[in-house]
């Protein structure tokens, strides 16, 4: 059986690599009707990836997701 720790990182991978909005709508809304009042603790490495990012959209860091795709389709050529 799968520990909770790496069921969670499973789903945050899956999530992060979809682009079906309709799935992530109903994933946050499974997520707002289950635990509205639900306290989040983010480990060392989550806490680290979201300064990473903000340093990143701070700097201009950053690329559209139509540059994305784009980017994305050469790499699968």
């Amino acid at each position: 059986m799968k520990t909770l720790e790496s069921i969670k990182n499973r789903l945050v991978d899956m999530i992060m690599l979809t682009t079906n909005e309709e799935l992530l709508i109903a994933i946050d809304t499974i997520f707002n009707s289950t635990q509205p009042n639900e306290i989040l603790t983010l480990d060392s490495y989550q806490i680290e990836m979201l300064m990473t990012s903000e340093k990143d959209i701070e700097r201009g860091d950053v690329i559209t997701e139509s540059e994305l795709d784009k980017e994305d389709a050469e790499w699968m050529e």
